[in-house]
């Protein structure tokens, strides 16, 4: 099993015609795991085959066939397949709902089960079939069962009575998020804490103290876990040499992507580009 380790920040980009994204759950096939990790946008999770196990926050929330998960922005979750499953995950930019926020870029959805929940996974699997087939029309049927969903999500599933502290909470998330930001597109080159606090303003200290309290992760460990995320892609997609990825992702040598990769993914880069080679029949 890979494993997807620590936390990071998740950027979310619609499909191409559509304002959301729609997509298979990449853990279909089991013995999955994807740890700690938050996004801006608004996140559901529909299972309509096997199961799923959710974190937010440390609370556990098991999901069986015909459940599903909602996430909302800045929470930070992660999920546990151990089984194959058939999840479809549909993913809202949170400006959508700009209209209906409690708070400064603020809107919160219950966790608690409904009655319209059989509604809403309907919506769900006839939004990702519409999608699928790409019949003549499809983009309006699609967008229009993808509003009703808003409308369903808005009217009965908003909550309204929010708190001061949940509301800094993800302000402060925005803030790093960010920051994050910026290292998902600058990791490969040399970030020191210190380069990265004098970008934004901040004091090393303070930016750190961001890192550990929000994110609950010390800023060397995230920077080097968005490392080895992007050589584990690179080696997967790409005939480059460990050397070759190790320089293309911010290592000083082969030899430390190694015991990056090794300590995260449990395997070496050279076993994990046999085992790939394996599968393609090569």
């Amino acid at each position: 099993m890979y494993r997807q380790m620590e936390f990071s920040h998740e950027l979310i980009m619609p499909n191409q015609g559509l304002p959301f994204k729609v997509f298979l759950f990449e853990g279909g096939e089991g013995n999955y795991v994807r740890d700690k990790h938050w996004h801006r946008s608004v996140e559901l999770f529909a299972v309509y085959e096997g199961t799923l196990k959710f974190y937010l926050n440390e609370e556990a929330y098991p999901l069986r066939t015909g459940e599903f998960m909602l996430v909302n922005s800045n929470e930070i979750h992660s999920i546990d397949s151990p089984e194959p499953n058939r999840t479809i995950v549909l993913q809202i930019p949170l400006k959508t709902f700009e209209d209906y926020y409690t708070g400064e870029q603020f809107i919160r959805f219950t966790h608690a089960s409904l009655p319209q929940d059989e509604q809403v996974m309907e919506l769900i699997r006839d939004i990702y079939g519409a999608y699928e087939d790409q019949a003549c029309g499809y983009e309006m049927k699609v967008k229009g069962l993808y509003y009703m969903l808003l409308y369903l999500l808005v009217t009965e599933y908003r909550e309204t009575d929010v708190t001061s502290d949940m509301v800094k909470w993800h302000k402060n998330l925005n803030r790093l998020s960010l920051i994050t930001d910026y290292i998902k597109e600058n990791y490969a080159s040399d970030l020191s804490l210190e380069a990265l606090a004098g970008i934004f303003g901040y004091s090393p200290t303070y930016l750190s103290r961001m890192f550990q309290k929000y994110a609950g992760i010390n800023y060397k460990s995230f920077l080097q876990n968005i490392r080895v995320e992007r050589a584990f892609r690179e080696l997967a997609n790409t005939e480059h040499t460990i050397s070759e990825t190790a320089m293309n992702n911010g290592f000083p040598n082969s030899k430390a992507l190694s015991k990056a990769f090794q300590k995260k993914y449990g395997i070496l880069p050279s076993e994990y580009r046999k085992n790939q080679s394996r599968k393609k029949g090569l």
